[in-house]
């Protein structure tokens, strides 16, 4: 494929049926190619570089269903038909919503969490819940200022 040329579906090894740019409205470009190494630069959808075999395989053009987040969802019955064609993870009810047997936050006469919702790493499964090993909480304060030293 000549330089410049829009892709979508490449393989990164060759005969892996295609891993790269394969969600709704992505794109990659062909950047260069090197004859000796057989080897071409492609530019992914993220913004990286990436060196793959010529030898792969690709579709010309872009993934259909570009713009499909851009729609507001607006209604519940939509947010349904979405996730139900997906996986069951809608809708997600918060912790403290539930009992105590469902959940480690849930339970007491007004929802609140009532434990430190930071959890170590080795917890065990189940109590595992809210920020896991988190290493920072709280909002950002303050900024990071970087010092120039004058020679």
């Amino acid at each position: 494929m000549p330089e410049g040329t829009i892709v979508c579906c490449l393989e990164e090894k060759p005969g892996d049926r295609g891993k790269l740019a394969r969600a709704s409205g992505n794109y990659a470009t062909v950047i260069s190619h090197n004859p000796e190494t057989k080897k071409t630069r492609v530019k992914l959808p993220s913004g990286s570089k990436k060196v793959i075999s010529s030898a792969n395989r690709a579709v010309v053009g872009v993934v259909a269903g570009g713009g499909r987040i851009d729609k507001p969802i607006l209604k519940a019955g939509r947010a349904y038909h979405k996730y139900k064609a997906k996986r069951n993870c809608w809708p997600r009810v918060r912790g403290v919503a539930m009992n105590p047997v469902e959940h480690p936050f849930g339970g007491g006469n007004h929802q609140h969490i009532g434990k430190p919702s930071t959890i170590r790493r080795d917890a065990p499964a189940g109590r595992k819940v809210g920020l896991i090993a988190a290493r920072r909480t709280g909002r950002l304060r303050g900024t990071k200022t970087v010092q120039e030293k004058e020679n």
